[in-house]
């Protein structure tokens, strides 16, 4: 029997949307029909997997405003993110996709832009049952921890940021 798996990338550690991209990845070249909606990052940003998904064919749109430490107005950084989610909330019921992952959604929670217990019950409720959906970003609440049937808690042992001041590194980070 399949079950579309709800799997959370969550944790202060990198690798949480690195992680989703490698089964996003495996699912496409099994032929699945995948998706990933990023929330906060802008798509003005020029990170490579938004170059090697292009040459795939693979969908990937940034539908935010820049990462929460860019934002300039706090209150337009919510209204972006809350279109956004309307908008991926139209994808994930259309029955377009087989796996597809919800980039950095833990902060619309976190920062209390969406209620988490309502959002998880939605999710539950309209999420097809053989779509794998796959949320990422630090700070997953309990609710969502609780729902899900698989979570990753990636945590940060040591960093080049921190220890070295590197920069980020295309191709590593970006």
């Amino acid at each position: 029997m399949k079950k579309g798996l709800l799997i959370i990338n969550t944790g202060d550690g990198k690798g949480k949307s690195t992680a989703a991209l490698g089964i996003l990845l495996r699912a496409w070249g099994r032929g699945m029909r995948v998706g990933m909606f990023q929330f906060l990052k802008s798509g003005a940003a020029d990170y490579g997997e938004y170059q090697a998904a292009q040459k795939l064919g693979i969908e990937i749109a940034s539908l935010g405003d820049g990462c929460s430490w860019e934002s300039k107005d706090w209150e337009v950084s919510r209204e972006v993110n809350l279109a956004a989610w309307e908008k991926v909330r139209e994808k994930i019921t259309s029955g377009g996709y087989d796996v597809l992952v919800l980039d950095e959604f833990t902060f619309l929670l976190h920062f209390g832009w969406l209620d988490a217990a309502e959002t998880v019950r939605w999710i539950l409720q309209s999420k097809p049952p053989t779509l794998h959906l796959i949320i990422t970003g630090r700070y997953a609440p309990q609710e969502l921890i609780s729902a899900a049937d698989l979570v990753t808690e990636m945590l940060e042992v040591k960093h080049h940021y921190k220890e070295q001041g590197l920069i980020s590194q295309p191709g590593i980070d970006r």
